[in-house]
């Protein structure tokens, strides 16, 4: 089968596009030409915390890949079959974490096998989900899906050196469930605070802003600080909140200077009011896709991210979306395609 071409300079870019089309070209069976890949970054190409999520996804899919080199504009990706694995992984970097686990967890569920993984690499990391939001809110989401997956985050890895450890457990999906996630109702939000290295004091005040900014907005906290080990000074900081029609989370990540960083999750926790925060919802487009009916999504803006993995989704599994706009933001519909999974 000749490989459906992608381009990766199209909407933001950057890794998103490649993780998202390596993930579908896996779940799919379809393989892929990804060119142009970061094209108008100031260094193009392929650079390290790319290559290990796809090296892992190749072999639990039994994948043949091109120009899969540092600084390669062009990848190939020619997926097999997806196999149950147990694994020992190793970034070497303080690559993301979760950005792999972006990649993996919903090929190996959709595909109904099962992942034990062990892998040292970034928990905590610029640029990306903390491991918190990949666990509480991330998991949440995707388990109102039908996708189970479990994290055990050993230690903490922060940047430049990593070397953090986390414990993956992925389980089969059973059946891939629509879902509608409209307004957040509920009062209540869980702060969880993990930080090394750094005075407990400077951790603390900037939950407690976090929680001031909050209850101002009538919200009540619960909070949670601890003190876990690492090879680097950080900080990881989350808000997030469930409930039957809404699912928020709001991170950030620091390594020196604290000071803001509470304000900065509280009001971005506050601007998602809606069904889902702005991270969530392009997080949200591959597994819908899969599902044979309807999923509605409210958002306060369209990122994009977002943007990006609509296109490709579509372009790749021929589902269905359409973005309106609402009053105080926008509401996606998602149609999948259940036919599009490799068998």
């Amino acid at each position: 089968m000749e490989p459906l071409k992608i381009d990766g300079a199209y909407g933001e870019g950057g890794g998103q596009i490649i993780r998202s089309a390596v993930t579908l070209s896996a779940i799919t069976g379809k393989p892929i030409e990804i060119e142009n890949i970061r094209k108008n970054r100031k260094v193009p190409g392929l650079r390290p915390q790319h290559l290990t999520g796809i090296q892992i996804l190749a072999k639990i899919c039994n994948a043949r890949v091109e120009g899969l080199n540092i600084g390669s504009t062009m990848v190939r990706f020619f997926p097999s079959d997806v196999t149950s694995s147990v694994l020992k992984e190793n970034v070497c970097t303080a690559g993301s974490i979760p950005l792999i686990l972006q990649v993996l967890v919903p090929v190996v569920s959709l595909a109904k096998k099962n992942l034990k993984m062990l892998i040292m690499g970034g928990t905590d990391v610029p640029w990306s989900p903390t491991s918190n939001y990949t666990k509480f809110v991330l998991g949440e989401a995707y388990s109102r899906i039908g996708i189970e997956f479990s994290i055990d985050i050993k230690k903490r890895g922060y940047y430049p050196r990593g070397r953090g450890i986390v414990d993956v457990q992925v389980s089969p999906c059973e059946k891939i469930k629509p879902i509608s996630l409209l307004n957040r109702k509920t009062s209540s939000v869980k702060l969880l605070c993990s930080y090394s290295m750094i005075p407990h004091k400077s951790a603390e005040n900037e939950v407690i802003e976090t929680k001031k900014i909050l209850e101002n907005h009538t919200l009540s906290c619960d909070y949670d600080i601890k003190e876990e080990t690492a090879l680097d000074e950080g900080c990881s900081l989350l808000a997030f909140s469930h409930d039957e029609s809404s699912i928020i989370g709001s991170d950030a990540i620091c390594h020196n200077n604290m000071i803001g960083m509470g304000s900065f999750v509280a009001n971005r926790f506050l601007e998602s009011g809606l069904g889902v925060d702005l991270s969530l919802s392009d997080m949200l487009v591959i597994p819908l896709a899969m599902s044979k009916e309807i999923s509605v999504l409210r958002v306060k803006k369209i990122t994009k991210h977002l943007e990006t993995n609509l296109f490709v989704t579509s372009k790749i599994t021929g589902c269905k979306y359409g973005v309106g706009k609402i009053d105080d933001g926008y509401e996606v519909r998602i149609v999948g395609n259940s036919e599009a999974r490799a068998e």
